[in-house]
C-alpha cells in the first residue's frame, strides 16, 4: 500500500465525467448520487476492497454494504493474504481463528519457539515481552534461515534451509514421540487424528531432517526435549510460515507440535501469528472476508445466515464469494466490472502495481473512498475524501492477541472529509437501505449484537478495562487470556469439539539447486518473508558475504540474477545474517523471475569501456 504521506490529502469529492476527462471536484451529493448509479449498475458484478488501517467499526459496515446492500460476498483485503493461512490453520485446528495466548504470557513462559520472525526488528513492542520472558529464565529458539537481530537473543538458532519448516516441525514431532514426550492425557481427550499423525512423521529421522533442512541433528533433538519438557512453552511465528504457497500446511504443521505435547489451552502456553499489518486481525473479525461473516461465523451455517438475515433484514447468499486474488482475476477476465477501495490501494501495492492499473483501468466503474489521493484514486471514476485512522476517527482496533481498543479521535478531518461510516451509510440510503447509525458506538453496538464472543464488550467496559480480548461475551465478567481452555475439561460435552493434527505433507521447492544454479533465492519484493520491510531498493538481491566473494561482487555492483526461466539485473547488499547458498531479492512481482523460491546463479556483469 502507498504510504499516505507520498500523496496529497483528499480533501473534496472529485468526479471524472468521461474516461479521458481529468478528476474534478464536485459537491457532496453528485458524488454519492454517481457513485450509487456506477455500483447500482453493476450488482452481480462487484468487489470490495478493504484497508487494514481502517477501524473495525468501517470493516463492519464495509462488509454489510457488499453483503446487504450488494448482495456478495466479494470483499478482502489487501493485507489479509499475509495473516489468512494462520486464521486458516487455527481454525481447521480449532474452530477458532485467533491466536490462542496473551502476548504479556509470553513473560511468564519457560520456553519460546520463534519460527520464521525477526520479531526484534518487526515486531518491537510484542518483542519486549519476549525479552522479559528471558529475563524471567525463558529459553529462546529461533527458527529462520537468517542470523536476525531476534537470534542475538536466542538460546539457540536453528538456520534452516528455506522452504524445510515442515520437515523440521515432523522431525520434532517425531523426536517427541519416540522419546515418550507425548502429553498422552491431553492427545486422548482433546485432539483427535494421532495415529495418522505418528505415521505421517514416522520417516522423519532426525538425521534425515539435517539433510532436508541444513539443521543439525543435534539442535533438532534439543529443540524438540526442551518444548516438550517445558511446563510452559509458547509457538510464535510470521510471514517466513505464512509467506510460503502452501502457507497454511506449515501452520498446521506447528499447531501439531502443541497439540503433542499440550502446549495450548493453558497460561502460558499457547500459538502466536505475528504476520499482519495494523487491523488485519480486527478486518478478519468483523466480517471483511469473503468466507466469513462476522465473528467469524461461518457463511455456509445455515443458522448464521438466518442470524444475519433477520438483523439487516436482507438476505445473505449461501456461498462464499472471490477473495483478493480471485477478484483480480475476475477483473482482468472482464466479470468484475464495478470495484469500491475503502482505503485501499490496490495500484500503489509493492510487488504488483502495473499489473493492478491495467485491472482497475479494465473496470466500468471505480469508486475510491480514502484520505489521500493515492494512485489507486487518481484512476477512480469518483474519489471520496474520508478521514484519517487512527487520529481523524473514533472506533475500535483488534489487535494481534486479540486485544479490542478504543480509537479517539484527536482532529478534525479537512475540508469537507467524512468518517467512513457516514460514507458508506450515506451511500447505503441512495441504493435504497436505511441505516439509522448515530455514530461509530451505534455501529458496534449492531456488531456486539452479532457476535457472541463480542457481546460483552461496550465502549464503557473497553474505556474501563483498557481493551478487552475476544472472547468477552459477558458483561459482568471477563475470560481468561488465552483461549481452549475447555480443552482440559474432563467433561466430553464441557470439553466440547476436539482439536484436530494436521496432516500436511512436504512440498520441496519446485526448482533444485545444483552446479549450475547454486543459490537459493528468496523473493521479498515487499514485506519480506521473514517478518520485516525490506529495505532494498527495487531489484535489489542481498548475498551472503561468502557468496559475495566467491562471486567476486561488492555492495552496490550491479550484477545479472539469472534462473532457468528469466533474468533481471540486481544492485548487490551484503548481509552478514545470510548463510551462503541463500540470497534475497526485491522484484516488481515473483513472476519476474517465474517463482519464488526459485534457483538462480549470479553473474558479474563485463566492464564497459567507453573510448573517446
Amino acid at each position: 500500500m502507498t504510504t499516505p504521506t507520498a500523496c496529497p490529502r483528499l480533501t473534496h469529492p472529485l468526479v471524472r465525467d468521461s474516461p479521458n476527462q481529468p478528476l474534478r471536484q464536485a459537491s457532496w451529493e453528485e458524488a454519492l448520487d454517481r457513485t450509487a448509479h456506477g455500483l447500482g449498475s453493476n450488482r452481480g458484478a462487484f468487489g470490495m476492497f478493504c484497508s487494514t488501517r481502517a477501524t473495525n467499526e468501517t470493516h463492519y459496515l464495509a462488509q454489510k454494504f457488499a453483503r446487504a446492500v450488494m448482495g456478495t460476498h466479494n470483499i478482502d483485503s489487501l493485507d489479509r493474504a499475509r495473516h489468512a493461512p494462520s486464521a486458516a490453520g487455527l481454525a481447521a485446528a480449532f474452530g477458532s481463528g485467533g491466536g490462542t495466548s496473551s502476548h504479556e504470557e509470553t513473560e511468564h513462559t519457560d520456553v519460546i519457539v520463534m519460527w520464521g520472525s525477526d520479531a526484534r526488528s518487526t515486531h518491537p513492542v510484542f518483542f519486549r515481552h519476549v525479552l522479559k520472558g528471558i529475563r524471567g529464565g525463558a529459553r529462546l529458539y529461533v527458527v529462520d534461515p537468517r542470523r536476525t537481530a531476534t537470534a542475538a537473543w536466542a538460546t539457540s538458532w536453528l538456520g534452516l534451509d528455506v522452504g524445510t519448516d515442515i520437515p523440521l516441525a515432523h522431525a520434532i514431532g517425531r523426536e517427541i514421540i519416540h522419546a515418550g514426550l507425548v502429553n498422552r492425557t491431553f492427545v486422548e481427550r482433546a485432539a483427535s487424528g494421532f495415529e495418522d499423525y505418528r505415521a505421517l512423521v514416522e520417516p522423519w529421522t532426525l538425521s534425515l531432517a539435517e539433510r532436508v533442512t541444513g539443521v543439525p541433528a543435534a539442535a533438532i533433538g534439543e529443540l524438540a526435549h526442551a518444548f516438550a519438557r517445558a511446563e510452559r512453552a509458547q509457538q510464535c511465528w510470521g510471514h517466513g510460515v505464512t509467506g510460503h504457497r502452501n502457507g497454511t500446511d506449515h501452520v498446521r504443521a506447528l499447531i501439531d507440535l502443541s497439540l503433542l505435547t499440550g502446549q495450548v489451552g493453558r497460561y502460558g502456553c499457547g500459538l502466536q501469528p505475528l504476520s499482519g499489518r495494523d487491523n488485519v486481525h480486527g478486518g478478519s473479525d468483523m466480517g471483511a472476508l469473503p468466507h466469513r461473516l462476522p465473528g467469524f461465523q461461518d457463511i455456509l451455517d445455515p443458522c448464521a445466515r438466518r442470524t444475519f438475515k433477520s438483523a439487516w433484514g436482507a438476505v445473505v447468499q449461501p456461498h462464499h464469494g472471490l477473495d483478493l486474488a480471485e477478484m483480480s482475476e475476475a477483473m482482468e477476465e472482464g466479470t468484475l466490472k464495478a470495484l469500491h477501495c475503502v482505503g485501499a490501494d490496490p495500484a500503489g501495492s509493492e510487488g504488483d502495481g502495473e499489473r493492478a492499473v491495467r485491472r482497475l483501468r479494465s473496470l466500468d466503474f471505480l469508486v475510491v473512498q480514502d484520505s489521500h489521493l493515492t494512485r489507486t484514486a487518481r484512476l477512480a471514476d469518483v474519489a471520496l475524501p474520508a478521514a484519517a485512522a487512527w487520529t481523524e476517527t473514533d472506533g475500535t482496533t483488534t489487535s494481534a492477541d486479540r486485544r479490542v481498543q478504543r480509537v479517539r479521535r484527536a482532529l478534525a478531518p479537512p475540508g469537507e472529509a467524512r468518517e467512513h461510516i457516514a460514507i458508506i451509510r450515506d451511500l447505503a440510503a441512495r441504493l435504497g437501505h436505511d441505516w439509522k447509525y448515530r455514530d461509530s458506538e451505534s455501529v458496534w453496538d449492531e456488531f456486539r449484537s452479532l457476535s457472541p464472543d463480542h457481546s460483552g464488550m461496550t465502549y464503557a467496559r473497553l474505556r474501563e478495562h483498557r481493551g478487552l480480548r475476544w472472547p468477552c461475551s459477558a458483561s459482568d465478567r471477563l475470560e481468561p487470556p488465552y483461549l481452549h481452555g475447555r480443552l482440559w475439561e474432563k467433561d466430553p460435552a464441557r470439553r466440547g469439539r476436539r482439536a484436530a493434527f494436521g496432516i500436511v505433507q512436504h512440498v520441496p521447492p519446485a526448482e533444485r539447486v545444483d552446479e549450475r544454479y547454486p543459490i537459493r533465492l528468496r523473493v521479498a519484493g515487499f514485506p519480506d518473508s521473514y517478518g520485516g520491510f525490506n529495505s532494498l531498493p527495487e531489484h535489489g538481491i542481498e548475498l551472503s558475504p561468502e557468496d559475495a566473494e566467491r562471486y567476486e561482487v561488492v555492495a552496490g555492483e550491479e550484477v545479472r540474477v539469472s534462473s532457468r526461466h528469466a533474468s533481471v539485473l540486481a544492485s548487490v547488499r551484503i548481509d552478514t545474517a545470510l548463510r551462503s547458498g541463500l540470497a534475497f531479492m526485491t522484484v516488481r512481482s515473483p513472476e519476474e523471475l517465474d517463482v519464488d523460491r526459485a534457483a538462480v546463479r549470479i553473474e558479474k556483469l563485463p566492464i564497459t569501456t567507453i573510448v573517446g
